[in-house]
């Protein structure tokens, strides 16, 4: 009778544990979701400015990745809502854009505007976003020196240039916003990172 008690009590306490730490982690989970940024996604080169009519115009036909010989651009899914599913966007986490501009010219409908591949042109008319330095978590701020975003930048000393041991310095009138940067940068999260220009799906969660 007693090993009936004793088997009894201790299904019961392990029960009550399971609860208590299945309760305890959504708790904390909840806690801990707000603090996680939403991953901000950027569109590829060339998009149209205006979310609305780049979304009108896309028609998701996926030739813009087909050509990306970086492999970079991947398509939205329900989680940005239907009026975005299935359009392109770019996570430079994961593969920054290399600024060939092969996208741009296999775009059928001008929903990326075509662009010559020549830096000169690239620079003046790529706007995807403009890359921030965030001083706290930078080691370059903080008693180390890196440089690895500067040396990441495919146009280097004109869109980013290291100042006094090694900081990076970025002029956001040349910025295209391509991701190398954010790319390379050892730091986790991401001491720099592209805050995107227009028309970008924030995807919660992907911090």
């Amino acid at each position: 009778m007693s090993t009936t008690k004793g088997r009894s009590g201790s299904t019961r306490r392990g029960f009550l544990v399971a609860l208590g730490a299945t309760t305890v982690g959504g708790v904390l989970g909840g806690l801990l979701r707000p603090a996680q940024a939403a991953r901000v996604m950027l569109r590829p080169p060339g998009a149209l400015p205006d979310l609305g009519e780049f979304l009108g115009r896309c028609i998701g036909c996926r030739r813009c990745a087909q050509v990306c010989p970086n492999g970079c651009i991947d398509f939205l899914g329900v989680e940005a809502g239907l009026s975005q599913w299935g359009s392109p966007y770019i996570d430079p986490r994961n593969k920054n854009c290399i600024l060939c501009m092969a996208c741009t010219q296999a775009c059928p409908t001008g929903a990326l505007t075509p662009i010559g591949a020549d830096t000169s042109e690239v620079a003046s008319l790529v706007r995807m976003g403009t890359a921030e330095v965030d001083e706290h978590i930078c080691l370059s701020f903080n008693g180390f020196t890196c440089g690895t975003c500067v040396r990441a930048c495919p146009l280097e000393g004109v869109a980013l240039r290291a100042g006094m041991y090694e900081r990076p310095v970025v002029d956001p009138s040349r910025c295209v916003g391509c991701g190398a940067c954010e790319r390379a940068c050892i730091q986790t999260p991401q001491a720099i990172r592209v805050r995107p220009a227009h028309g970008a799906p924030s995807l919660a969660g992907r911090s």
